[in-house]
């Protein structure tokens, strides 16, 4: 930078990484003009970049995280990363990691920030006066420039049942065209030591067509009033809309109000039993309070007085009682656990004539359900669960055909012949459009090259948080804000569903770190509203019929084997039917993964390609385990005869597609040689 600067005067610096970074030194030389944000681009999207540097195309990009100065005073650098278990070192397990071996042992870390993630606690920060908040953040989260200027003007708040609506006019007042992304935001009523909530919340976005200069367009943004309710998980445990004023208002970013108007509670809305949320089918309370371990989280309470403390490096390297003689791998777990020998056996081996076509389109609670799987056997079963690596297994008895499920979110990989598609850019960048149409459509286009590959499940979109800039996989996740994250992905989902694919929302949930076996310890309404968001929205919006389930714990228990995340909230709360899927399980499940306790938590497959104990229940003979076999079977099933898969003439029962392509070239291969040896043999003659 110093060389470059030394001999130029006019500096624009490119970064091209996925992760948050500091950039405050680009404020240290003069020559530096312009700072340009473009992570991966895919195949192509440096071609874009160059018409942006030539002024061909106005860029209207917006920050989909925040970039702060000095990361070393975020609220998370204490606890950014897992730090291993004393106590439980002689629990490590050897394993593969791209091809070596490594071995990983329990960790854990401290979500220790609670809900004030990102500009949630910046801004929050801020408003109670103990940052400087243009010392501490330089580009705030929703912030873009482009090459002309616009001016938002809100409408009057309009209110139709429990929908509330707002129109924004957008007007480019500057002198090239463009595009303007308009963020709406919402600050609550907080009491001190109460709820806890930020003073800044992403609730809607969308963007403008093409703006010629002195052109308007009113946009309308929707959303529902139980959007705007906090969850309360130490009083009332359920979401809470407490009375009060709520400013709405449009911003160019996190930061900085263009124009607000003020919406009026006049009584407190406790979602409970007797008034859940309209967008639930049960009742949110809590059922993660195991997983808030005993830290200390944040609290905007007497001005976060509690930061030091809340904020400081773990104090113990050990995992304390009770979860310690709860913890469990594979190597010390019971596979009993979950039985119960009042179970009765389901019906097997039926002969009812049905066939999975015959559900395309039937309702999930539909009777026909259970004649149809009353025809499945017990291996049939054993064998569709163990082996879903890749692929869901074709199943005779109900004339189930096989199906393929490819990697990854910006690029469609055959990981049984190598084969890939385009690639597209990654999700920061496809988040950074704030646009939900171009979202939708991405979310096509990989629906698109998927069945062009013959493949009709997607492993992908990434749901999960940017927590903090080091997170492994932060360029396959879209955002550091769930709705942001939530809307885009549901977007994609969508395009996806479209084209006849499903996609395994992932990695379900609190996965920010890319680490196997390591506990997450986190409170109850953060993990509701900042970690589960993203998943909330797409099942909820997106219509998401697949999730593939992370590789950490949340608190002590894997999160497969956690049943208040698999079916309490998931399936109950959130309405999601369909299948859920473990991350790569190779053999052996990592040493922490195994069918058994999958099955009861919810977990419907294994992404296994090898044949194993861990795949596979332990006792396929009790009723418990075929009862849940059953179940699982039938998610499986529900989301794939959703498919292109069973779309006219495609439901042909039978082998793998990969498998069909490999005997189809081995054929090629023999006839090719037959043809050469009889040349051989006339020539002889």
């Amino acid at each position: 930078v110093e060389m470059v600067c030394a001999n130029f005067d006019q500096v624009m610096v490119i970064y091209n990484g996925a992760n948050q970074f500091e950039l405050g030194f680009v404020e240290e030389y003069d020559p530096i003009k312009a700072v340009v944000w473009c992570p991966g681009t895919g195949n192509v999207g440096f071609n874009a970049l160059g018409k942006v540097l030539s002024g061909e195309v106005n860029p209207s990009g917006r920050t989909p995280d925040t970039f702060v100065y000095d990361m070393s005073q975020a609220p998370w650098w204490n606890n950014g990363e897992k730090t291993g278990y004393a106590n439980l070192a002689e629990l490590a397990v050897e394993g593969m990691n791209a091809g070596k071996p490594q071995v990983f042992a329990p960790s854990f870390i401290n979500y220790v920030e609670g809900i004030y993630v990102g500009y949630k606690f910046y801004e929050t920060a801020a408003v109670e006066g103990i940052i400087d908040y243009d010392q501490t953040v330089q580009y705030p989260f929703g912030y873009g420039l482009g090459y002309t200027t616009f001016e938002q003007k809100m409408g009057e708040i309009k209110e139709s049942g429990k929908t509330i609506s707002v129109d924004v006019t957008v007007t480019n007042t500057g002198e090239k065209a463009g595009k303007d992304v308009v963020e709406l935001y919402f600050n609550p009523p907080y009491q001190n030591g109460g709820i806890e909530k930020a003073a800044a919340n992403l609730l809607q976005f969308a963007k403008t067509d093409l703006l010629q200069p002195g052109q308007s367009q009113t946009l309308t943004l929707s959303f529902a009033a139980e959007d705007l309710a906090s969850y309360d998980y130490q009083t009332n445990k359920a979401y809470v809309l407490e009375a009060g004023d709520y400013i709405l208002s449009v911003n160019s970013d996190s930061h900085n109000i263009l124009d607000r108007r003020e919406y009026h509670v006049s009584q407190t809305v406790v979602y409970g039993q007797g008034e859940k949320r309209n967008s639930d089918q049960t009742a949110a309370t809590n059922v993660f309070d195991e997983a808030a371990g005993d830290v200390v989280y944040l609290s905007r309470a007497d001005r976060f007085a509690n930061l030091e403390e809340a904020t400081s490096a773990p104090a113990s390297l050990d995992l304390a009682e009770p979860y310690l003689s709860q913890y469990h791998l594979n190597s010390n777990f019971d596979r009993t656990t979950y039985l119960n020998d009042s179970d009765e056996m389901p019906v097997t081996g039926a002969k009812n004539g049905m066939k999975l076509a015959d559900m395309r389109g039937v309702s999930y609670d539909d009777l026909r359900w259970e004649a149809l799987l009353d025809q499945l056997t017990v291996d049939e079963m054993a064998g569709m669960i163990a082996m879903s690596g890749y692929q869901t297994p074709a199943i005779e008895s109900v004339g189930k055909i096989g199906t393929l499920d490819f990697d990854g979110p910006a690029a469609i990989n055959n990981n049984f012949t190598g084969v890939g598609s385009i690639g597209f850019p990654i999700e920061v960048v496809i988040a950074s459009t704030w646009s939900q149409e171009l979202a939708n459509e991405w979310g096509s286009c990989m629906g698109k090259m998927s069945r062009e590959m013959g493949a009709h499940g997607w492993y992908a979109p990434g749901m999960n948080t940017h927590r903090t800039p080091f997170g492994a996989r932060n360029y396959e996740y879209f955002s550091e804000d769930g709705v942001l994250a939530g809307l885009i992905g549901a977007n994609a989902v969508a395009g996806a569903m479209d084209q006849g694919v499903y996609s395994y929302i992932k990695h379900f949930a609190l996965y920010e770190g890319n680490g196997k076996m390591v506990s997450v310890w986190s409170n109850e309404q953060a993990i509701r509203e900042i970690y589960l968001k993203p998943f909330e929205i797409s099942v909820k919006e997106g219509g998401a019929n697949a999730v593939m389930v992370s590789w950490s714990f949340l608190g002590h228990r894997w999160t497969g084997e956690n049943s208040s995340l698999m079916k309490t909230v998931l399936r109950d709360e959130w309405g999601f039917r369909g299948m859920a899927l473990t991350d790569f399980f190779r053999n052996n499940g990592h040493g922490f993964m195994n069918a058994d306790a999958a099955l009861a938590g919810g977990v419907d497959a294994m992404l296994s390609t090898f044949d194993g104990p861990e795949n596979n229940v332990a006792d396929r003979n009790h009723p418990t385990s075929v009862k849940q076999m059953r179940n699982a079977c039938k998610n499986v099933m529900y989301t794939v005869v959703s498919s292109w898969a069973y779309d006219g003439n495609s439901a042909d029962v039978g082998m793998e597609t990969w498998k069909k392509a490999a005997i189809g070239l081995d054929v090629v291969l023999a006839l090719g040689l037959a043809a050469m040896e009889v040349m051989v043999v006339k020539g002889s003659k």
